[in-house]
C-alpha cells in the first residue's frame, strides 16, 4: 500500500513568446507582481521552429523565459495558466494576441507546461486546463518526449531549465 505524501513545491517558470521585444519589460512587471521576483531569465531566443504562431502574433518570433524565485504549489498551474491567458488578452489588439504566454514548473525530475487543449498525453488539472509533460530529467539532462514542444526540445532551453533546476535544487535546501 502506498502512502500519500504532500508533493514538493516546484518552481514557476513563465515562457514569452513575442514579435515585440519590448513588450517584454511591461508583461515582466506584470508577472512579477503576481507571482514574485525572478531569480533567472533566459537570454532572447529566435523562434523559427514552426509558423503556428506567425498569423497571429507576427514574425519574427523570439521566446525568453523566466524562472521565479518563489515556489509554487503544483495544484497551483491551473489557476496560473487562467491568469495568464487573462494577462494575453490584456495584451490583444484587434483580436490578435501580440503575446503567446506559457507557464509551467519545474521539479528535479521534469518538467510541466500547463495547455488549455487536451491531448493524449496531457493530464487534466482543473478549470479546463491540462498538464504536458515536456522534458524528463535523466542521467544528468533534461530530455524530451516525443510531443515536446520543438523550442523546449531545443538546446538552448533545456540548457537553461538546467540551470533553473540547479537554483531549485537551492530554493529547496533554504
Amino acid at each position: 500500500m502506498s502512502f500519500p505524501l504532500e508533493p514538493k513545491p516546484a518552481k514557476l517558470v513563465i515562457g514569452l513568446l513575442m514579435k515585440d521585444r519590448a513588450l517584454f519589460e511591461p508583461l515582466a512587471v506584470e508577472l512579477t507582481s503576481q507571482y514574485g521576483s525572478t531569480d533567472m531569465i533566459s537570454s532572447w531566443m529566435a523562434f523559427d521552429y514552426t509558423a503556428y504562431y506567425e498569423s497571429e502574433l507576427g514574425s519574427p518570433l523570439f521566446r525568453r523565459l523566466l524562472a521565479f524565485e518563489t515556489l509554487i504549489d503544483q495544484q497551483d498551474l491551473a489557476v496560473i495558466k487562467l491568469a495568464t491567458n487573462r494577462l494575453e488578452q490584456t495584451y490583444t489588439r484587434n483580436r490578435r494576441r501580440r503575446v503567446n504566454i506559457d507557464p509551467g514548473y519545474l521539479l528535479y525530475e521534469r518538467f510541466v507546461l500547463a495547455s488549455g487543449k487536451n491531448f493524449s498525453h496531457r493530464i487534466y488539472i482543473g478549470h479546463c486546463i491540462y498538464a504536458d509533460l515536456t522534458l524528463i530529467y535523466r542521467k544528468g539532462a533534461f530530455e524530451t518526449l516525443p510531443w515536446t514542444y520543438p523550442d523546449y526540445a531545443d538546446q538552448p532551453i533545456r540548457s537553461f531549465l538546467e540551470q533553473v533546476r540547479d537554483k531549485y535544487a537551492f530554493d529547496l535546501k533554504r
